[in-house]
């Protein structure tokens, strides 16, 4: 009876660790400073950005994880199966994705420190990887990784609870521009918005990270997809109020004319943290400081784990994964000291670029769904979820290339 009942409580562990891995994961400091920074250009018609990533990302979430936790087979392994040497492809796609946003997902805890303690940025980014690389330390990584995912997330939500309360954004002005944009719906800047953000919250690795968090913990096959759709809905809804949450904290600060561009004399550009201080003070400030710097954690664990998750077809790097883990840490951590600056610059563009890849790596899932000798007999992946599936895959595509082509007009 208390075996049982020991792995009935490590199963709900794990779905809940799943559901915030991703969440996490899909709020990072990107994503604040993504929101800040589009908020500032697109005030209420942001709410617009938010609902349509909101709506593709929660597609993109529900088909992945259904193939390939029913399946039992990673992102690479499942393409494999698909066609040989294609699972190397998205393997190379997903890490350099990852190393892209890791390196900035350190730069956003120096950003977080700075804001908080008025710590410089370079022995911020040192900070935030020693405290990432202190989890894979232990054999029980994965464990911890769970519970400090659900600790961290929590603070977040509450610390931006609070700056709303403080701002009073102007929600019924929100709430219109969510449904009818004054910017309008597909404008050039919609359009970038759209892509940056969908990048930066179910691109490249994030996708992934809550599906092979749960194949790790054997949460797999036909028989637990109930336990599959559960965690799954679970990550969404979470990221889904934090995304609505600071946007409303945001725009609060933009609609009495802030700013949040320029960054005031003296301090580095952190459009996250420069709103929490216009609306809130000083104390804001360092809220904001704590709530970046939270979300750098949790978003460098993620990266990191997901990310080499996806090498672990070779035994080597399978027998050795905290160390690989940890290198790829100390890998990110040395490139942003290198840098040395514009971390808030690199996390937008860091959305950019997995946004690039989600079509490609979406829809070898999808096709991996329909092929019984990847999903067995005893799975049907839902027509309708298919369909709609596809439906992302054609607009993350466009709005990637043409988002490209513009990008490159602009630099030629």
């Amino acid at each position: 009876m208390s075996n049982k009942n020991t792995t009935k409580t490590a199963g709900a562990g794990a779905l809940l660790g799943a559901a915030f891995l991703m969440a996490t994961s899909a709020i990072g400091p990107g994503f604040l400073t993504q929101t800040a920074t589009f908020t500032s250009s697109l005030g209420s018609s942001f709410g617009f950005v938010i609902l349509a990533t909101i709506v593709l990302a929660a597609i993109a979430q529900l088909n992945i994880w259904r193939v390939l936790c029913s399946s039992g087979l990673r992102g690479q392994d499942a393409a494999n199966k698909i066609l040989p040497g294609l699972g190397i492809l998205v393997s190379v796609l997903i890490v350099f994705g990852g190393i892209v946003f890791n390196i900035g997902n350190v730069g956003g805890g120096g950003l977080g420190l700075n804001a908080l303690v008025g710590m410089p940025l370079i022995p911020g980014y040192i900070i935030t990887a020693l405290l990432a690389i202190a989890i894979f330390l232990f054999k029980q990584a994965k464990s911890i990784m769970d519970t400090v995912t659900k600790v961290l997330g929590g603070v977040m939500i509450l610390l931006i609870l609070i700056v709303i309360f403080i701002v009073k954004p102007p929600v019924g002005d929100a709430l219109k521009n969510t449904v009818a944009p004054s910017a309008g719906y597909f404008s050039g800047n919609m359009r970038s918005a759209i892509l940056t953000l969908l990048g930066g919250t179910v691109g490249g690795y994030i996708t992934f990270a809550g599906a092979h968090r749960l194949i790790d913990a054997g949460t797999t096959g036909a028989k637990r997809l109930k336990d599959i759709n559960k965690s799954a809905v679970m990550g969404i809804g979470i990221a889904t109020i934090v995304r609505i949450l600071l946007f409303l904290a945001i725009l609060g600060v933009v609609v009495l004319g802030a700013d949040l561009t320029q960054a005031a004399e003296g301090t580095i550009n952190n459009p996250a943290a420069q709103a929490f201080r216009l609306g809130a003070g000083e104390l804001g400030y360092r809220f904001a400081g704590l709530v970046i710097f939270c979300a750098a954690i949790t978003s460098v664990i993620g990266c990191s784990y997901t990310s080499i998750s996806f090498m672990k077809s070779i035994k080597f790097v399978a027998d050795h994964e905290n160390a690989f883990v940890i290198g790829f840490i100390v890998l990110s951590c040395a490139v942003m000291c290198i840098l040395g600056a514009a971390p808030a610059t690199l996390l937008v563009l860091a959305g950019a670029i997995n946004g690039l890849i989600l079509p490609i790596t979406l829809a070898i899932c999808l096709i991996a769904g329909k092929m019984k000798k990847i999903v067995g007999d005893s799975y049907k992946h839902p027509m309708v979820l298919w369909v709609l599936g596809w439906i992302v895959v054609v607009i993350s595509g466009y709005l990637g290339v043409t988002t490209f082509v513009a990008q490159m007009g602009k630099l030629f």
